[in-house]
């Protein structure tokens, strides 16, 4: 995930932004660095950013471990329902996106952050990028910004959750004899001391390299795989009310919109380049995730699951196929680990600067070397918030990844990235309807930047975004609940 780095590194502000986690390619990670540090200033017409910059943070953000599990829970239902379900939740996710910008980008106009041509607000160069828990802190309230944060919370722990044991899967197949729950800790706990002791700077380096290895490893395995026949076969099982089970993980998979507030400020608030680096960028997430669907199914030994083991047991080389899994663990557990230490930072910032009101002349006198002293201080015990928690449920909690991925993808991401936004696009609608023409709130929707955003008249949208996502919450609850009865019964037998 190293969208998060690259904003964590353009950031200075902690108190103001919320960061989240999410992933992105060596090469835009430069490209992000470089459009915020040398975009041109000057009203003189030139744009900020690139659409082939926005559109690669996309793809980097997608892709990760989450398409480990895809298979395991397709395979039930066949590649034609579960192709179907994946192009459905991407049309959904990327319509999700696309209002989140629109959000995002009215109150950049509102808060007049990209007025004078450099998109930074007289932010001196650096990207100020309006976070999902300031959207909803700004449209719904007080109550919006705690659920916006609540939700995030319990959707990096969950994840983390996810990621520490399928790592500690993969690692006790690669180092023989060593308990899962144990490498599955001791590989969160090394990454979670390079970025306390390494902080953003050596830990871009080393993602970077990772990611770049990862995305290169699965272009491999997918061009090889058709190169020796598997793939592009249609799987005899067309399984159709097995479908929702696959809906937690698709969506867990295919999700980008933690990255769309940065977006927004990367391409300075212009909505034209926005809405088609998003549009182009979720394809290709897609066709890979459909590509490794086919070719996972297409090898299977048993229709009724699948195992990555499928793959060590056929022509692929196990080397490849396991530095893949565990490059794709490490890049997104790296991404979500800076992204909950950073939270708890700010956090613990926001509660040491509110004590401290008062002693203003006391705090300047001591400023320099023991504030380098306490920040450290505060990683490693962000950093041990995070983990502590995480190793001990993946380590007691029995096959915690898939149960976790059906947590963050059922409930945190589809309240986040689904419930979220069209409440907060009604809230905007409906003070833009009251306040009619003329006033500040309808005129900072037209101006400055390319595009217009037009909320009022896309209510009975909204309506609709917002039912199917509630249904999918739904969904999920019956899913869970229907499993809890089976596990009680058979518990009690």
């Amino acid at each position: 995930m190293q969208g998060a780095i690259t904003r964590a590194r353009l950031q200075h502000r902690p108190a103001r932004f919320h960061r989240a986690p999410y992933r992105c390619i060596p090469s835009i990670a430069a490209a992000a660095s470089s459009g915020v540090a040398e975009a041109p200033s000057s009203g003189g017409g030139a744009k900020r950013g690139s659409v082939v910059g926005a559109a690669a943070l996309v793809v980097g953000t997608s892709i990760g471990s989450g398409i480990l599990a895809v298979p395991q829970r397709t395979a039930p239902a066949g590649f034609v329902p579960s192709a179907a379900c994946m192009v459905t939740c991407w049309a959904f996710l990327v319509i999700e996106a696309l209002l989140l910008v629109e959000i995002n980008v009215h109150l950049r106009r509102k808060k007049g952050k990209d007025a004078g041509g450099d998109g930074d607000g007289g932010g001196g160069g650096q990207l100020e990028v309006i976070s999902l828990k300031s959207m909803a802190q700004e449209t719904l309230g007080e109550w919006g910004g705690n659920l916006a944060a609540a939700a995030y919370l319990f959707l990096s722990y969950t994840s983390m959750v996810a990621y520490t044991s399928k790592s500690g899967e993969v690692l006790s197949r690669v180092v023989a004899g060593v308990p899962e729950p144990v490498s599955g800790g001791a590989f969160t706990a090394a990454l979670a001391l390079l970025i306390a002791a390494g902080g953003t700077g050596v830990t871009d380096k080393v993602n970077q390299l990772l990611t770049f290895v990862m995305i290169g490893l699965l272009l491999t395995i997918e061009v090889s795989a058709v190169a020796f026949g598997a793939g592009l076969t249609l799987p005899a099982n067309t399984n159709w009310e097995q479908v929702p089970a696959t809906l937690p993980v698709i969506i867990f998979t295919l999700v980008f919109h933690d990255i769309a507030p940065v977006i927004c400020a990367y391409l300075g608030g212009d909505l034209v380049r926005i809405r088609l680096s998003i549009l182009v960028g979720s394809i290709v997430p897609l066709l890979s995730l459909l590509v490794w669907d086919d070719i996972a199914l297409s090898i299977s030994t048993d229709l009724d699951g699948f195992d990555i083991l499928d793959m060590l047991n056929t022509e692929w080389s196990y080397t490849v196929v396991e530095t893949f899994s565990l490059l794709a663990v490490g890049t997104s557990l790296i991404g979500t680990l800076l992204g909950a230490s950073q939270f708890f930072i700010e956090q613990m910032t926001n509660l040491v600067s509110s004590s401290a009101q008062g002693h203003e002349e006391e705090a300047l006198r001591h400023r320099g070397a023991k504030t380098a002293v306490d920040n450290n201080r505060l990683s490693y015990i962000a950093a041990g918030a995070v983990v502590a928690p995480t190793v001990l449920i993946a380590a007691t909690v029995p096959n915690s990844f898939s149960i976790a991925t059906d947590i963050a993808g059922g409930y945190c991401m589809t309240i986040l990235y689904g419930v979220l936004p069209p409440l907060m696009a009604w809230a905007i609608a409906s003070r833009m309807s009251d306040s009619r023409a003329g006033s500040v709130e309808a005129e900072s929707s037209v101006a400055g930047g390319s595009g217009n955003v037009d909320l009022t008249s896309a209510k009975p949208v909204l309506v609709g975004m917002g039912v199917f996502s509630v249904l999918m919450v739904f969904e999920q609850m019956s899913q869970d609940f229907v499993s809890f009865q089976s596990y009680l019964l058979a518990w009690t037998g």
